[in-house]
């Protein structure tokens, strides 16, 4: 499976993949099950559509932290987070998500509006019983400071998992599952396979954040659900067991925390 995949999106300059080829590429390779994420308005819209049509897609709603202050400028976040309430109740929508914080591309004046929306977004977790999936950079101890005072759905999905091996004890700790995207195959990645190395089996899942971070030797190129299978061999490799003993606790840890997708 795809945890975490942008089929709404394309990379600047390209066109997105039309869903369905994304979908049977994907199949092709034995990755039959993807968890669409939309994160601003036209997104969500989007992501709702596409539940609706392809058997394969689960979903997940949220507004991005890096929108947040975007639309509360424009004075449009109350109605982008009424669109995600009402969306979040429907049967093939199983995420709030992606939320949480971003210190990378968001400046100062715009933190507290992040954490007040992630505060917001993990209480509509809660109370629809959905899978929390948190988007972090450069943030780690805010999010799992803010995730202590909050208190945390059952299921929660640290997404392209980007901490330290510290982190990564803290968060399985806390029952939290850790999200491994193409960036775990860098080269450069070292702190980022120390954090897998310490992961237990059931608290792992793997995801593309496609069109975005395409694995090794694919980096730098555009991301889609068929290449899943050369992030699931590095991690196997980094965890010291066989491929299929990886799927199938991956395969399991997807079904408890988003239900079946069928």
């Amino acid at each position: 499976m795809d945890n975490h995949v942008h089929l709404d999106v394309a990379r600047e300059g390209e066109e997105a993949l039309p869903t369905a080829e994304a979908i049977a590429a994907a199949a092709s390779v034995g990755v039959t099950r993807l968890v669409q994420v939309g994160c601003d308005p036209a997104g969500v819209r989007l992501t709702g559509e596409m539940v609706d049509e392809y058997a394969a897609l689960l979903g997940g709603v949220a507004v991005h932290p890096n929108e947040v202050p975007r639309l509360a400028e424009t004075g449009e976040l109350d109605d982008a987070l009424a669109q995600v309430e009402a969306l979040a109740s429907h049967p093939r929508i199983r995420v709030v998500g992606e939320t949480g914080l971003d210190y990378f591309r968001t400046g100062a004046d715009g933190i507290p509006l992040q954490q007040n929306a992630f505060r917001w977004h993990i209480d509509l977790a809660k109370r629809t019983g959905r899978a929390l999936q948190i988007h972090d950079r450069d943030a780690h101890d805010d999010v799992m400071r803010i995730l202590d005072e909050e208190g945390a759905p059952p299921h929660t999905v640290l997404h392209c998992f980007s901490g330290d091996a510290r982190m990564a004890r803290a968060a399985v700790e806390r029952g939290y599952l850790l999200s491994f995207a193409g960036t775990v195959t860098f080269k450069n990645a070292t702190g980022l396979r120390d954090a897998l190395a310490v992961t237990p089996l059931d608290n792992l899942l793997v995801e593309t954040d496609a069109p975005y971070l395409a694995p090794t030797p694919y980096r730098g190129v555009t991301n889609a659900s068929y290449l899943v299978p050369l992030t699931v061999r590095a991690m196997a490799g980094v965890l010291t067991v066989d491929v299929p003993a990886l799927c199938t606790a991956l395969s399991a840890n997807s079904e408890r925390v988003y239900g079946p997708w069928t």
